[in-house]
């Protein structure tokens, strides 16, 4: 196969979506912060606003940037297929998401405990900890994600993390629609259940313990009034 021919020059416009896509993935303009104003972008470039205008856009229809009226540009996800999930508002349904959840963490759970590590080991007790000395539901909320995530880290399975962080934003949200100040022990022990099988090496009990988990957390999202 020859590769003979023009190289055709790479459209300003791309170039410019590219560029904030990386501060997207980055980290430096987070999910949830207003980027900067058009202006501002375009002067940062060298740039049209036009041209700005343009890449921004095509951000948008991807659901990694969401235009408020009146208010300038958020960060709305941070890759394409949370981005796709929040543009269509497939995380409407807290059922699906929380099934997505077992799905993924069961199996990630089972791996681990095949494989117990004391770094993971060590990484899901303090998740644990920060949990229990949370001080608002922000805090709370990024140190169960952070549990959730590290189990998946333990699984030692790249792909299967991959996957998880592919969807972590759904995920969070999730978290967020669920999570209760103070938390009802039903799910403190679940959590507890979880680590514990991980700990003790046994695939099955773990397996068990995070479905178990997320059934538990879906049953809180249905009566929240039941938790005592």
């Amino acid at each position: 196969m020859s590769i003979e021919g023009p190289v055709r020059q790479v459209p300003l416009v791309l170039q410019v979506s590219e560029r904030f896509r990386a501060q997207i993935e980055s980290g430096a303009w987070p999910r949830g912060s207003r980027i900067p104003g058009e202006n501002q972008l375009a002067t940062d470039l060298g740039v049209s606003r036009g041209t700005v205008r343009e890449a921004l856009r095509s951000l948008s229809l991807t659901g990694l940037l969401e235009p408020r009226v009146g208010d300038g540009t958020y960060v709305r996800a941070t890759n394409e297929i949370s981005g796709v999930l929040v543009r269509d508002e497939l995380s409407a349904s807290l059922t699906h998401v929380l099934d997505a959840r077992a799905g993924i963490e069961a199996a990630a759970a089972r791996l681990a405990a095949q494989r117990p590590d004391q770094e993971s080991l060590a990484a899901l007790s303090v998740a644990l900890e920060s949990r229990a000395a949370a001080g608002d539901l922000d805090a709370f909320v990024a140190a169960d994600a952070d549990f959730h995530r590290g189990v998946v880290v333990a699984s030692g399975n790249p792909l299967l993390l991959r996957l998880y962080d592919a969807i972590a934003e759904v995920l969070t949200e999730s978290i967020h629609q669920t999570a209760t100040m103070p938390e009802d022990h039903r799910i403190l022990d679940a959590h507890v259940d979880v680590l514990e099988a991980i700990r003790a090496g046994d695939p099955e009990a773990a397996s068990q313990a995070s479905y178990a988990l997320i059934e538990t957390i879906k049953q809180e999202a249905k009566d929240p009034a039941s938790s005592t």
